[in-house]
């Protein structure tokens, strides 16, 4: 969902199912020339992706007893601020555990979070608390909801997801006061100061964008009619905003064996008027890789149904920059691997010598001594043991490795920012045990692979 968050093995855990799943397995980053700040918290077990805003950087954590907890620090220094009990509602497995929200600015800003407080016939509450102290601000009675997320400097949620009653509603952050609403389920992929540009998940979903304050319609855009008839999101999909453009990416989903591929692709629409720019169609998004609006490198998909080569496009207009054949890839079970500043494309024998890497503007062969290359940590990962809730797994780490020999880097340094993404450049992930890190070595906001 957006960026739609790892789906029982780790590609379908990205959200990517059947045919999508192959694209796993068979924007820069800096390199810390600048001096940086960071810090380190082991005392939290972190199983969604970290938000960060208005000085905190606030995590959705799992403790022994398999209850959820949302835990909020201070970005600047890594004091534990606060932790409060937190709880799922109505979230699908799919889109992995929700993270908490921070909405709103200065002293008026708040963490929002589900809470497992039942107020008459509602599952859970909505929580506001003040995001430095912890203190309740308000809160709002819910049946079912897969979370709130920040939109501009409103909140935003859908509620009632599971029955036909379903909206989605924007409240002010200071008081949990709704500003508007419409019917449905919606995901903001992309908010400024004026607009926000929801996903709407139905039979032949939209694309629309709404004035933030007042709710009013100012585009709306079938999302069939740039990549075409037949769309099924239980593949998932992928959005990200820059420069002005909306990059999407629907993947691809097969009802039955040997039944037809869904529609899927990728397409670019400009934000101001929601007018199509390009469209790809047939193309998979692989894993790992940066938001779609900072780095695009896909998989081709043939006529015949099989995989072929890779292709990087633009993502301001769709043009294939370099491409590279499916043949140059290894004969071993391989995973893709990229390194920190994404120039080459690399296929990697986990724990075993024969990875190959290939530089992409040109497609030529480099050294694979050539610095690290970083991929999954594992494509397997333990399903998370939350009372009350299956088939959730945590947000999928990155891990350095050697291609000459396959093996991990034991200790590589932060991962890259595509992975990471920044804001006001604060770089914050959890490691393959769930500790949380941040760092400051970035300049200003942008999305990584799980969005801001």
């Amino acid at each position: 969902m957006a960026p739609h968050a790892p789906r029982s093995s780790l590609c379908v855990a990205l959200s990517v199912l059947s045919v999508a799943a192959a694209a796993c397995s068979g924007g820069g980053g800096d390199s810390g020339a600048r001096a940086a700040q960071g810090w380190s918290a082991a005392g939290v077990n972190v199983v969604a992706r970290p938000v960060t805003g208005a000085g905190v950087a606030a995590v959705t954590g799992l403790r022994p007893d398999g209850a959820l907890e949302t835990a909020v620090f201070d970005l600047a220094g890594g004091r534990r601020l606060w932790t409060r009990p937190a709880t799922m509602a109505g979230r699908l497995t799919g889109m992995g555990v929700q993270p908490p929200a921070v909405a709103g600015s200065g002293t008026g800003a708040a963490v929002v979070a589900l809470e497992p407080q039942r107020t008459g016939a509602a599952k859970a509450t909505l929580v506001a608390r003040d995001a430095r102290s912890g203190a309740q601000r308000w809160t709002r009675p819910v049946d079912t909801t897969f979370g709130p997320v920040r939109c501009g400097d409103l909140l935003c949620l859908s509620e009632d997801t599971a029955r036909k009653s379903a909206r989605f509603v924007a409240l002010d952050p200071a008081t949990g006061r709704r500003l508007w609403t419409m019917p449905g389920i919606a995901e903001v992929e992309s908010a400024d100061a004026s607009r926000a540009v929801v996903f709407r998940l139905a039979r032949h979903p939209t694309l629309e964008a709404r004035a933030l304050r007042t709710g009013r319609t100012l585009w709306t855009v079938p999302v069939e009619k740039v990549v075409g008839k037949g769309v099924n999101l239980s593949g998932g999909w992928t959005f990200g905003a820059s420069g002005g453009t909306l990059v999407g990416y629907l993947a691809p989903y097969r009802a039955a064996k040997g039944g037809r591929l869904s529609a899927f692709g990728f397409f670019g629409l400009r934000m101001s008027d929601g007018r199509p720019v390009w469209k790809r169609k047939r193309l998979l998004r692989v894993y790992p890789s940066a938001s779609p609006a900072v780095a695009l490198v896909t998989r081709q998909v043939t006529a015949a149904g099989g995989y072929g080569g890779f292709e990087q496009l633009d993502p301001a207009t769709g043009r294939t920059l370099a491409a590279l054949g499916a043949d140059r890839a290894p004969k071993a079970a391989w995973w893709l691997a990229f390194p920190a500043d994404l120039s080459r494309l690399a296929f990697l024998v986990r724990d075993a010598p024969g990875g190959v890497a290939y530089r992409l503007r040109d497609g030529a062969r480099v050294p694979v001594k050539d610095g690290p290359a970083w991929s999954f940590c594992t494509m397997t990962p333990p399903e998370l043991k939350i009372t009350g809730h299956r088939g959730f797994f945590p947000i999928a780490p990155l891990c350095a490795y050697d291609l000459a020999s396959g093996r991990k880097i034991a200790e590589p340094g932060a991962p890259p920012a595509w992975y990471t993404g920044a804001v006001d450049g604060w770089r914050v992930w959890r490691d393959e045990r769930g500790v949380l890190h941040a760092l400051k070595d970035a300049r200003g906001t942008a999305p990584g692979m799980y969005g801001l």
